[in-house]
């Protein structure tokens, strides 16, 4: 029998099931899947509660906000301008009140908490999960725009501009026409725990020196967007250690500057892979900063021959557990302000070809 013959001679009550983890990345395992049927027979299907004319987007919270839950959702949601319906799993309400600006200009509607809800939703059209075409930033081709356009990640921050209605769309220019005593803005971000500037005021000095008005800032990890968007957004240049608090360049004005101070032990890769390249397609200067082993406290508490100093590449073959408890989880930096000072000049030199 042909596999065409045995397709049409299937029985109608039959039904296929298969699941899906909703969430952007796939490795995530403790995200709990969902079921998902195909009825042949739309009659065997148990009837409607709620019958929706929008269609909707059934997705996961999970760790990191933008690069794994905001970006992919802009990419899944924005063609419907608003009139989509969001299935969330795993909800955390914090997440909701913290990012709830951005959940609502994408989506006129409250969102249903699937994992609570007892109704049988009925949707013209359902995306089940979200998708990392590349990490933190947006593939064009990949995402369809309202009327056929693309999707750019300069889309997503211009996006986020109008959510949270930020003033400044473009840095600071040092022309001629400039007023006297402008200066372009540097945010030093202070971390809260590991991989913190040890010499924090040092550097904001350094900067000042460079021609920045700098300050140094914290951004609390479960403040509010609305209140933390419009601070970025002050500012020129952000400065810090490799970390999700990087992720607050999306709010820096387009033309603006990103430097990235990486880690020392060979973190150059996965620091331009996760920021760098994003950097670049949200339309900002990206500047790097690589630590060295005289200015990590690794020096200090494991001494010059242990292998993490020595041999960061020996680290790295171990296995990303070792390479996140020493280069991530145990490391603070001191910066050599000197060596730091062609950086900060870069950086000041762009606001003139601006």
């Amino acid at each position: 029998m042909s596999a065409r013959t045995a397709q049409l001679s299937r029985s109608p009550s039959e039904h296929f099931e298969w699941r899906i983890r909703p969430y952007a990345r796939r490795t995530a395992s403790s995200i709990k899947e969902v079921t998902m049927t195909q009825m042949l027979d739309r009659d065997a299907a148990p009837p409607c509660t709620v019958t929706h004319t929008t269609p909707a987007v059934l997705f996961a919270l999970g760790w990191h906000a933008f690069c794994d839950m905001l970006v992919p959702l802009f990419v899944a949601s924005r063609r419907y301008e608003g009139e989509v319906l969001f299935l969330i799993t795993n909800i955390q309400p914090w997440w909701l009140v913290k990012y709830a600006t951005a959940v609502r200009a994408l989506s006129k509607y409250d969102a249903v908490d699937m994992d609570r809800d007892a109704e049988v939703r009925c949707f013209p059209h359902v995306t089940v999960g979200l998708r990392i075409d590349k990490l933190f930033t947006i593939v064009p081709d990949l995402a369809p725009g309202q009327g056929g356009r693309r999707l750019t990640m300069a889309d997503f921050t211009r996006f986020l501009r109008e959510a949270y209605a930020l003033q400044r769309g473009a840095p600071v220019s040092l022309t001629r026409q400039t007023p006297a005593g402008k200066k372009p803005r540097l945010l030093l971000m202070r971390r809260g725990h590991n991989r913190r500037f040890v010499n924090e005021e040092e550097i904001a000095g350094a900067a000042e020196a460079a021609g920045f008005e700098a300050a140094v800032v914290e951004l609390p990890r479960y403040g509010r967007v609305d209140e933390q968007a419009p601070v970025v957004n002050a500012f020129d240049v952000l400065m810090g250690v490799h970390g999700a608090g990087l992720t607050h360049a999306v709010f820096l004005p387009t033309g603006g500057v990103l430097i990235q101070v990486v880690p020392y032990g060979k973190m150059e890769g996965i620091a331009r892979a996760e920021f760098g390249a994003p950097a670049t397609d949200m339309g900002l200067k990206y500047l790097e900063y690589s630590v060295t082993a005289e200015e990590s406290t690794l020096m200090e508490t494991l001494g010059p021959d242990h292998p993490a100093i020595r041999d960061p590449e020996s680290v790295h073959r171990s296995g990303w557990e070792n390479v996140n408890e020493f280069y991530l989880q145990k490391q603070d930096v001191r910066i050599n302000v000197t060596r730091l000072a062609p950086t900060l000049a870069q950086a000041f030199d762009h606001f003139r070809q601006q």
